[in-house]
């Protein structure tokens, strides 16, 4: 606008000044080596202004060429942009379908004009992942990390879910690990480490992952008690296999009492150290467990202790019997302990309570023998019939 301006003034000039230098226009010589130039003052202006209007038309036909090229190349970028969006739309509704052939041709192709290459990319490796096809997966997963530059946390994700998928679960833990550091409390970081945790076996590192599960909300309270009870039992046949009874009970030991008293944690420490031919201490677990609650998985370990102190157990069983009411299973277990120390007569008494109150072809046997020892045997037979017709009868 201004180099218009500027022209217009000097053609006022002219026309104004012109008239009054009529006649003295002056004489203009440029002289070179080879050849002279003359004219008047007038006739140079004339020739600056020519030369200022070839300027401004080549200039204006330049700038008309880069625009017209600036909008090719917007043109062609955005075409690409726009198919890009279509291809990913397209395979949104393909991942719905479950083809992930198509999925993985659809997200790659024009990815990188897609509105989040990442994304696309991220996409494409797990539906490569899925059909199988590792080397694609591992070329778009590449391809992502080449593109990621501020949040690298969706990137690991994949990549830690393909490892799982491909069962290279210690890499993945190695992968969750690093993600943990940086969001300990990211709900998918923490049902991968799950996932991770449970198949290499690392129950201390699975048990550390509870509370934030819990503050996260990831699965339900079920769940979670079933993940810490896991974590506990894994602990505690490692501790079995590597030291034996010794390393086992002092892994008990160095628990938190909150922790002794779960039920089903006392159920396993007296089954693996009745496993590990230490009755004793598995005895005075059940017996401790058994004094805070009753719990019948205790009462169900009674017959297998083989301890030198046979009397606290029946003790404790009529103590259970005078609380909680003369059920089957405690007249059971009670009649196996007593055929354990030959008392066949309050063995016999006690399995006759049980068949009171349901039939069961254990205890017919048991009482079977318990009247072969009281040296009557038709009743005996007859209790073994009863005890092998219940069992066909339970098998149709």
């Amino acid at each position: 606008m201004l180099k218009v301006l500027v022209l217009f003034l000097l053609l006022i000039a002219g026309i104004v000044v012109g008239p009054m230098i009529a006649g003295h226009q002056g004489y203009v010589l440029i002289q070179t080596d080879n050849w002279n130039v003359e004219t008047s003052v007038t006739g140079l202006a004339i020739i600056l202004i020519v030369a200022l209007l070839v300027i401004l038309a080549l200039e204006w036909l330049l700038r008309r060429l880069f625009r017209t090229g600036a909008k090719t190349r917007g043109w062609f970028v955005g075409r690409k942009r726009r198919r890009a969006h279509r291809q990913t739309q397209s395979a949104l509704m393909k991942l719905a379908e479950g083809d992930h052939k198509q999925v993985e041709k659809l997200l790659s192709r024009n990815a990188d004009h897609a509105e989040q290459p990442v994304v696309n990319y991220l996409l494409a490796a797990e539906a490569a992942q899925q059909r199988g096809d590792e080397a694609r997966a591992n070329q778009h997963l590449e391809r992502a990390a080449e593109l990621t530059e501020n949040d690298p946390i969706p990137l690991e994700i994949t990549r830690a879910r393909i490892q799982l998928a491909r069962n290279e679960d210690h890499a993945a833990r190695h992968t969750i690990d690093r993600l943990l550091e940086v969001t300990p409390r990211h709900p998918e970081v923490l049902r991968l480490a799950e996932q991770a945790y449970v198949r290499t076996g690392a129950w201390a590192a699975l048990l550390d992952i509870l509370p934030a599960m819990e503050k996260s909300q990831v699965s339900d309270e079920n769940h979670r008690a079933a993940l810490q009870l896991q974590g506990w039992l894994g602990l505690m046949n490692q501790a079995m296999a590597e030291q034996g009874s010794d390393g086992l009970k002092r892994w008990w030991q160095n628990l938190s009492r909150k922790t002794r008293q779960e039920p089903a944690l006392q159920v396993a420490m007296a089954d693996h150290l009745i496993e590990c031919n230490d009755p004793d201490t598995a005895q005075q677990i059940v017996l401790d467990g058994l004094k805070r609650q009753y719990d019948e998985r205790l009462v169900l370990l009674m017959p297998r202790l083989k301890s030198g102190n046979p009397e606290q157990l029946e003790k404790a069983l009529r103590q259970q019997i005078k609380q909680h009411g003369a059920t089957p299973l405690l007249h059971s277990t009670l009649g196996q302990l007593l055929m354990q120390h030959g008392e066949w007569q309050q063995a016999s008494e006690a399995f006759r309570e049980a068949l009171k109150q349901r039939p069961d072809a254990y205890d017919y046997a048991w009482l079977a023998d318990a009247l072969d020892r009281l040296h009557h045997p038709e009743e005996a037979a007859k209790m073994r019939r009863d005890g092998l017709l219940l069992t066909l009868k339970n098998n149709k």
